[in-house]
């Protein structure tokens, strides 16, 4: 008997063997399985251009996905506060959870949670840093004590999870109630105060019959970039015997952490540092309560390693204690604690590999 040849997924052009299992019946009663390769040859990746063109593509599309949507619901006569507050704010966080998601279905969950946890550090350490640094973040603005303290309780949330081991579904649903109800309380309070939020002007020309194509061609590219990109990821892990976690921790959560110091580093330049400082904290609340409880609402419950608990997720502990601590009380963040910041991200960027 002769079984149909495997082929596991060659679309994204990585070289693999096609295996013929044959089985013959012995006397005795027993099968003896025997397996042949013919081996199939394509066009190879590495993995290093593999990741690069990932992460080009993941930023590519979530800049695609909002200008697209600004521009449609800028045509429905969207209000530009509610813009801010859900397509300029979701859309920047798109490739985190395409990647996440993707991680979640290779069955890669160190890459994941690393993700998301990495994502968070290099946020408030290297992106805050950065915009410290060119002064944009010595004033705030209004909201801030808001944003500070939903930091800190998903932070909060973030540990409890680590500790126990794992995120089930159930509180992966209450994770995104929380962080919906969180959002509607940010729009009606910013809207009753006239609080500006991140500018929402578009390159592309007002048709929405260009902008529907551009959007949808920005989360093709998205999901395509994660594809890449977390398949990039693992091949260098096992490459060079570098876990997935510290994969997670680093590389992918410094790629997937770009749009969020362009809209940063584009906000400090326009003088809109509360848009800047905001744009931080916001994007960290996202990666805890909405990527982390999608992923675990995903695949029916999310496994984190207890290698996360030893070490990384009280890094993510003190960095945003540190920031919460500094917004709540007021301190200024100036150029010589953003370079403190900068240098301590850099710092743990080698520990990681050390």
């Amino acid at each position: 008997r002769t079984t149909r040849c495997r082929l596991p997924n060659l679309s994204l052009g990585t070289s693999t063997g096609c295996v013929r299992e044959s089985s013959t019946v012995l006397p005795n009663g027993h099968e003896r399985i025997s397996a042949r390769g013919s081996q199939m040859t394509t066009l190879a990746t590495p993995d290093g251009p593999l990741i690069a063109m990932g992460f080009v593509l993941l930023m590519l599309g979530g800049e695609f996905v909002v200008q697209g949507a600004v521009t449609i619901a800028g045509r429905l006569r969207v209000p530009p506060l509610l813009i801010g507050f859900t397509i300029v704010a979701i859309g920047t966080s798109l490739p985190e959870l395409a990647v996440v998601l993707e991680a979640v279905n290779e069955g890669t969950h160190e890459i994941a949670v690393g993700g998301v946890l990495g994502s968070n550090v290099a946020n408030v350490m290297l992106v805050l840093g950065t915009a410290s640094l060119i002064g944009a973040a010595s004033n705030p603005g209004q909201g801030i004590h808001r944003d500070a303290v939903a930091v800190a309780a998903a932070t909060v949330i973030l540990l409890a999870a680590v500790l126990i081991g794992g995120i089930g579904w159930q509180f992966g649903v209450l994770m995104l109630l929380g962080l919906a109800a969180y959002y509607a309380y940010s729009y009606r309070v910013s809207k009753a105060e006239g609080t500006d939020v991140e500018d929402s002007d578009t390159w592309l020309p007002d048709y929405i019959l260009l902008a529907i194509p551009v959007t949808v061609a920005g989360g093709y590219m998205i999901w395509t970039g994660a594809e890449m990109l977390v398949e990039g990821a693992t091949g260098l892990a096992n490459s060079y015997g570098i876990s997935e976690s510290v994969i997670g921790l680093s590389i992918v959560a410094l790629g997937t952490s770009l749009p969020e110091l362009a809209v940063t580093l584009v906000a400090g330049l326009r003088g809109q540092g509360g848009v800047a400082v905001g744009n931080i904290l916001g994007s960290n609340v996202i990666n805890i309560m909405g990527i982390l409880g999608v992923a675990s609402v995903y695949s029916g419950g999310l496994v984190i390693a207890p290698e996360f608990a030893a070490r990384d997720i009280w890094v993510v502990v003190l960095t945003s204690g540190f920031i919460v601590a500094m917004l709540l009380d007021e301190r200024h963040i100036g150029r010589r604690v953003g370079a403190a910041m900068v240098g301590g991200y850099l710092a743990y960027m080698a520990m990681l590999y050390l």
